[in-house]
């Protein structure tokens, strides 16, 4: 039976903004004006970028009003995010002064494009004429002001050509108007050493860089070596060394030399860099070079990048396309976690078995051959694995968490099966994440108290749902699939399915009881995309099968819709996470008589470079102000859902000298998670739950957004000002003054928490009664 939602009023949609948009993070570009005159110096200037910078891949805008396709193509070549842009020349044809014909001229004045641009949020600026020595970190963290290195020889009120790191509020329709009335007025100077119109524009007010970001030739003048900190090296003067160079400057023009490589030198190049390879620059190079090389070791640095990005086929196609010796353990070991990923278990265990020939390599690959064989059910063997893991490596996590998981024995099943529910959610180790153990249980509360074996039989969603499983379900009254975001590809992948539960088509087809999908989040992060039709075939089967279909926050519902065909769109509704009305359900519940005189605060480093970009230690420094700024007022403790959360205090006390009490709510049971959030007065959190859970028990939060989600859900409650982006420039003020006025206004925001929450209740009693139909009940 399937229930056509009713006219309940929900919480207005969440707006249809960009992931970015939501979470405020930083977008990041380069740019650079280049003609067919200068290309050589272009490709020159993205390889010593690449091979400097191996750890960083951002948009390159490149200017252009002549390449030719064949000039493109090549550019295309050396980096994976070339976004080309046509100069209007229109802009200038009423500037009063200028050779239009002179390039340096034409260059002055096209470079002024960057300031059109409106996608980016840090646009740097590089001359075709330099090459990328150093570390340009630095520059990647400025957040104010247009930054740019003062002229040598003409006086430091003016900024030398070619490095400008531009923030956003100069890449905006009012200061272009500055930059097009100067430019008519032809009150400014334009020659080969200076911006001219920038300058005039700008009158010296400019944040200065240190000479090593735009270290000019002509410093080097009698043959003088390159200082080792010069980070960017700018040929400055008529001669190029693409052009034949200029004596005086051999030595300067050798560091030019070293980027001058093929396409084969340079990707040979890059994949030998050590340290952090960008996944972008990795896969855009290192693709033909595994193709025309062979090369096992590179395949498998590929396919490691493809599987940090959830693309588990890729990684198999590359891998399986070199020969791999079999004393060669890593990529084995590699190679058989992308098999596992795409559920080709057979082949992954002969890989992995090899891997676990060699001792380095051994506890991973053992893991790996624990988690399989527990994913289909067999715990003796996944607890033989894991024990053989341990036996290598006593320390090793992995091979701990399966042992531990083959080794529990499940709870027996007290109910008959026709009276119980089947519920599939992914059910938390001990010192798991809180929150993803407190939600089966708040699911199962949502149907009734009766949250014990006795009502319920479990379904891990991340074990095989196989014919066994699909007869066990088959024999109860329902099917219920919820607790937490599961439509996310890449926390246990699966070829089944492409996200969390583990179902694969004929089996879901199999399913003859009522589906009931409760409260599921859509959990792809900033920057993380599902690329697999697999999922959404999934995912479309599964709506058409359920009979009722919730999703937990308007940008879920969003998103899920997508990717439906129109028909299917009336059937995704929204249900709020159980979480966020925990005092509705809980039973007995009774809000405390008085609170601790606490904030509690939460950060989460899950992917963190798809939380924090370039802004992690932004980020920390903020967070050290409002530490210290609400601290005055009251005690600032530290929460962690989960092991990794601790990092926030280590890192606070060791960068910024703050020491703060570390509570390890991983450790905590549900009552004990729910008790500590109701007590204190304020949550600041950046995981979802750390907000929802709170919420759901009265107590005020605000909301530390690196997610989509977090946006999602103070949407749907219409409190985007309980919300903060980890990447806002003044967040250490922004959050102190947020929470110091929730605190000084306390009772009065407690009372708008219930009242927010009651707008979920509603939606939630609505959504029961229709369940109940379903049921039968």
């Amino acid at each position: 039976m399937t229930i056509t939602p009713g006219a309940v009023t929900t919480a207005p949609p969440a707006p249809a903004l960009s992931s970015d948009a939501l979470t405020g993070k930083r977008r990041v570009a380069f740019a650079a004006y280049v003609d067919e005159n200068y290309l050589p110096g272009f490709l020159a200037l993205l390889r010593s970028l690449a091979l400097s910078n191996p750890g960083v891949c951002e948009d390159f805008v490149v200017l252009h009003d002549d390449l030719r396709p064949g000039s493109i193509a090549r550019i295309r070549a050396l980096h994976p995010r070339i976004v080309l842009r046509r100069v209007n020349t229109e802009h200038y044809d009423s500037y009063k002064k200028g050779d239009q014909d002179n390039y340096l001229v034409r260059k002055a004045y096209f470079i002024l494009d960057v300031f059109r641009l409106r996608e980016y949020d840090t646009i740097i600026t590089l001359d075709t004429d330099m090459v990328v020595l150093g570390d340009l970190g630095e520059l990647l963290r400025l957040r104010e002001g247009l930054a740019a290195v003062p002229q040598f020889f003409y006086g430091q009120h003016k900024l030398n050509s070619g490095l400008l790191v531009i923030q956003r509020e100069y890449l905006s329709d009012a200061f272009c108007a500055k930059l097009d009335a100067t430019g008519r007025s032809g009150d400014y100077e334009l020659d080969k050493h200076d911006q001219g119109i920038l300058n005039a524009v700008l009158d010296g007010d400019f944040v200065r860089l240190d000479a090593r970001y735009n270290f000019v030739k002509r410093r080097l003048s009698g043959d003088l070596p390159v200082p080792d900190d010069t980070a960017i090296l700018h040929f400055t003067g008529r001669h190029k060394p693409w052009q034949g160079g200029e004596a005086g400057y051999g030595q300067a023009e050798d560091r030019w030399r070293e980027f001058e490589l093929s396409d084969a030198d340079f990707q040979a190049a890059y994949l030998a860099r050590s340290g952090t390879l960008h996944h972008d620059l990795l896969v855009h190079l290192g693709t033909p070079h595994v193709a025309r090389t062979g090369d096992t070791e590179s395949a498998r640095k590929v396919a490691a990048a493809h599987i940090t990005a959830g693309d588990y086929q890729d990684a198999v196609d590359i891998l399986s396309s070199v020969r791999i010796p079999l004393d060669e353990a890593w990529p084995h070991e590699v190679l058989g976690h992308a098999l596992m990923s795409v559920s080709r278990h057979e082949e992954a265990k002969a890989q992995l078995l090899l891997a676990a020939a060699a001792p380095n390599r051994a506890a991973t690959a053992y893991a790996r051959l624990a988690q399989m064989a527990w994913v289909r059910g067999d715990d003796a063997e996944s607890l033989r694995y894991a024990t053989a893991g341990i036996s290598v490596d006593p320390t090793h996590r992995s091979s701990r968490l399966w042992a531990q998981r083959a080794g529990t024995v499940p709870p027996q099943e007290l109910g008959s099966a026709e009276d119980q529910l089947a519920h599939v959610a992914f059910y938390m180790d001990r010192q798991g994440n809180a929150g993803d153990k407190l939600l089966p249980e708040t699911v199962r509360l949502g149907f009734g108290s009766d949250t014990t074996s006795r009502r319920w039989h479990s379904v891990h969603a991340h074990r095989l749902f196989d014919e066994a499983a699909l007869e066990r379900v088959n024999a109860r009254r329902g099917l219920v699939i919820g607790g937490g975001g599961l439509f996310i590809p890449d926390t246990m992948p699966n070829g089944n399915s492409a996200w969390q539960w583990n179902v694969p088509d004929e089996h879901l087809r199999g399913i003859d009881v009522p589906i009931m999908v409760y409260a599921v989040g859509f959990n792809a992060f900033d920057g993380q995309s599902y690329r697999a039709g697999r999922f959404r075939e999934s995912l479309r089967l599964l709506v058409e099968k359920s009979a009722f279909f919730g999703l937990r926050n308007h940008g879920s519902i969003a998103k899920v819709r997508a990717m439906l065909p129109d028909h299917l769109h009336d059937k995704v509704r929204f249900q709020p996470c159980p979480t966020t009305v925990s005092r509705q359900l809980v039973a007995g519940w009774q809000d405390p008589a008085k609170r601790d005189d606490t904030v509690l605060l939460n950060a989460a480093y899950d992917r963190a470079g798809l939380r924090f970009g370039h802004d992690y230690g932004h980020f920390l420094a903020e967070i050290a102000k409002a530490v210290r700024g609400i601290g005055a007022h009251t005690e600032v403790q530290c929460v962690a859902h989960s092991l990794d959360d601790e990092r926030i205090a280590f890192d606070l006390r060791r960068e910024h000298g703050i020491s703060l009490p570390m509570i390890p709510m991983y450790d905590f049971d549900n009552d004990a998670i729910r008790e500590l959030y109701a007590r204190t007065r304020l949550v600041i959190g950046m995981r979802g739950h750390a907000g929802m859970i709170p919420f759901g028990v009265g107590t005020p939060i605000i909301s530390l957004i690196s997610h989509p989600k977090m946006a999602y859900f103070l949407a749907d409650i219409e409190r985007p000002e309980w919300g903060v982006s980890v990447h806002d420039r003044n967040l250490g003020a922004v959050l102190t003054e947020r929470a110091i006025g929730i605190l000084d206004a306390h009772a009065a925001t407690v009372a708008d928490v219930h009242e927010r929450q009651q707008t979920l209740w509603k939606v939630t009693e609505a959504n029961a009664a229709d369940l109940r139909v379903i049921l039968g009940a």
